[in-house]
């Protein structure tokens, strides 16, 4: 399904990492995947593209800091010469953004959050747009279904995460132009490092196990994996602007207040 295809993976930090399991997938359809990682991070991430993905390279890449992006366009130039896709799945808030009273947060925190899991989208889409083939590409971004209900745990995260949708609608009109198409995947919760953060986590996991109308295994990214996929390809050549759901069905249910 990917045969062919050049892909940049953002956001793999462990094994567990939910862009790890699309990596390894997009591997599997016969992409060509090029990961990228903080600075601070590269070791890492080398060694899970040493045991997992066959060493697949990895770029140097901080997707908040403008120069560092316009550094990487040079470089996938150079070395890759283009990229058919893109996937975000970047995103950080500090612990006092995530929980207490929304205006109790800090605002420098709050403004790291915002540029780490919602402008970085934007920047990352200018390296697609910059690097993308006549033909056009693909940019996916992982959500989660938090911008019509505020959760008892989230909060900040939960403002950065509706600002991630919107700017997925207009980046679609922004590159749509360009044949680059811009989805969103909103993922019901999954174990990973970035969830481990999040204080509370159980009251998540907890509202999927209540509500949903099918069966949720947090400890499983294949779905995602799968659906990611599917819009990195040309499947989805006619699909721009959406919100892909893969949470088993959770965002259709009326729900309560999770206990």
């Amino acid at each position: 399904m990917l045969d062919g295809k050049r892909l940049l993976i953002t956001g793999v930090a462990t094994p567990e990492s939910i862009a790890t399991a699309v990596a390894m997938r997009c591997r599997d359809l016969g992409a060509e995947v090029v990961l990228s990682a903080y600075p601070r991070d590269l070791d890492g991430v080398r060694a899970v593209a040493a045991d997992l993905l066959g060493g697949a390279p990895v770029l140097s890449l901080d997707v908040t800091d403008p120069r560092d992006v316009a550094r990487a366009v040079e470089d996938v130039r150079r070395d890759i010469g283009a990229l058919d896709g893109a996937l975000h799945a970047v995103a950080y808030a500090p612990p006092d953004a995530l929980q207490g009273r929304l205006g109790d947060a800090d605002p420098d925190g709050v403004e790291l959050a915002f540029r780490t899991s919602a402008w970085s989208f934007s920047a990352l889409g200018g390296l697609l747009e910059s690097t993308a083939p006549p033909s056009g590409g693909s940019l996916v971004g992982l959500d989660f279904d938090a911008d019509d209900r505020a959760w008892p745990t989230y909060n900040w995260m939960g403002v950065c995460k509706a600002a991630l949708r919107s700017s997925a609608r207009y980046l679609a009109r922004d590159l749509g132009p360009r044949h680059i198409r811009v989805n969103l995947v909103a993922a019901g919760p999954l174990r990973t490092r970035a969830a481990s953060a999040i204080p509370g986590f159980e009251l998540l996991t907890g509202a999927w196990a209540s509500t949903a109308p099918m069966p949720w295994d947090p400890t499983d990214p294949a779905p995602v994996a799968d659906a990611t996929c599917f819009l990195l390809s040309d499947l989805a050549r006619a699909v721009t602007g959406e919100v892909l759901h893969v949470d088993a069905g959770f965002h259709a249910m009326a729900t309560t207040r999770p206990d």
